[in-house]
């Protein structure tokens, strides 16, 4: 009778424990096969076998045809997964390895500190467009409607209430003092139904005392 054997025990390879993937999206196939490429001896068949892995890059990477000369692109990617120590005639210049060294050109970007961080960047902006507008009307509606943005900002991230004075110093005062809001100028009033909650705060998952301050809120509007 024939005793059962058992089979040796499997040894198990992690990623981790693979070579680096220089570009992922290609594949640990496409490394291994680039690998096989620089293994061949004879020069005609490791080109003919390069020119193989290109096409299969390719159809692996399809979205590369957005790009200007993609072919180029292609050969470039099979030279930087092969560490660049790949023996093949390419059609193109050979990457260097110094130009995935370069640093990004730093683009010049001016930005002033944020006066009010409850507003925002956007609403300063806004603010810098409206006081280059002439007097008149249409600039005094461009006022309201900040104005009545900007306090419903304020008591999002601030307080329960807020008066319209404060609002338009801050309008003032953001503009560097180019904008001159009219003395005769008044918001609307809040209705009682209005709920400003900050951003992610569900107001019917909100706990107990949660509640209690918006219902204490909307008391005090009504007065």
């Amino acid at each position: 009778m024939e005793q059962n054997t058992l089979p040796e025990t499997v040894r198990l390879e992690y990623n981790t424990q693979k070579r680096h993937l220089q570009i992922p999206e290609y594949g640990r196939n496409v490394q291994k096969m680039i690998e096989y490429v620089k293994s061949i001896p004879d020069r005609e068949e490791r080109n003919r076998q390069a020119q193989a892995v290109v096409n299969v890059m390719e159809t692996i990477n399809p979205q590369v045809h957005l790009q200007e000369n993609y072919k180029q692109k292609l050969w470039d990617h099979m030279f930087i997964i092969a560490d660049f120590d790949l023996d093949v005639d390419s059609p193109y210049p050979k990457p260097e390895p110094e130009q995935l060294k370069t640093a990004p050109m730093e683009i010049p970007i001016r930005k002033k500190p944020v006066k009010a961080a409850h507003y925002g960047r956007n609403i300063e902006n806004i603010i810098d467009l409206i006081a280059q507008k002439e007097d008149g009307e249409e600039k005094n509606a461009m006022i309201r409607s900040i104005a009545v943005y900007m306090r419903q900002q304020y008591l999002i991230w601030n307080k329960d209430t807020v008066s319209d004075e404060t609002i338009f110093q801050d309008i003032e005062k953001l503009s560097d003092g180019r904008i001159k809001v009219p003395e005769d100028m008044h918001l609307s009033k809040i209705g009682s139904d209005h709920n400003f909650s900050r951003p992610g705060m569900n107001p019917g998952r909100m706990k107990g005392n949660q509640r209690q301050k918006m219902n204490l809120r909307q008391k005090n509007n009504r007065k």
